[in-house]
């Protein structure tokens, strides 16, 4: 199954405990937008920042936390470069019009036939199966 994912998915699933249950999963090829895959490691580092600020773990781990989420993310993402899915900008932008920013995952998913990973109900009814966290992982269960 071809899966591309959402910024924000990926950032709250790669923090969690459980996150080589789904990330790693042998049954899953995830993608990720080269703007969104930006933006997530951006995001891990500002998330980690407050974990430390509210005591989750040592300031002296975070590189080792940062390294080892990112060294996970690189080995079960592809990043896809933007001249692979900028034609389809306009196609993806008229699919999620309420959140016209996100079309670099809608175009992911158009180009390369694949369902979208999100949590994010802007994706909802933009003519491409959505999975949410819950349901990706059930599925992947079965």
């Amino acid at each position: 199954m071809n899966v591309a994912a959402d910024a924000s998915v990926l950032v709250a699933e790669s923090l969690r405990r459980r996150r080589h249950r789904l990330i790693g999963h042998q049954d899953v090829v995830f993608y990720i937008a080269e703007p969104t895959w930006s933006e997530v490691v951006h995001e891990i580092g500002r998330r980690l920042d407050a974990m430390v600020v509210h005591g989750r773990f040592q300031a002296t781990d975070r590189e080792l936390v940062l390294g080892d989420t990112l060294a996970l993310l690189t080995q079960h993402i592809t990043v896809v470069p933007v001249a692979e899915y900028q034609e389809h900008e306009a196609a993806a932008r008229a699919r999620i019009p309420r959140d016209p920013n996100d079309w670099p995952t809608v175009a992911v998913a158009l180009v390369l036939d694949a369902d979208i990973w999100t949590m994010d109900y802007d994706f909802f009814g933009c003519g491409l199966p959505v999975w949410t966290t819950d349901t990706l992982m059930t599925h992947m269960d079965t």
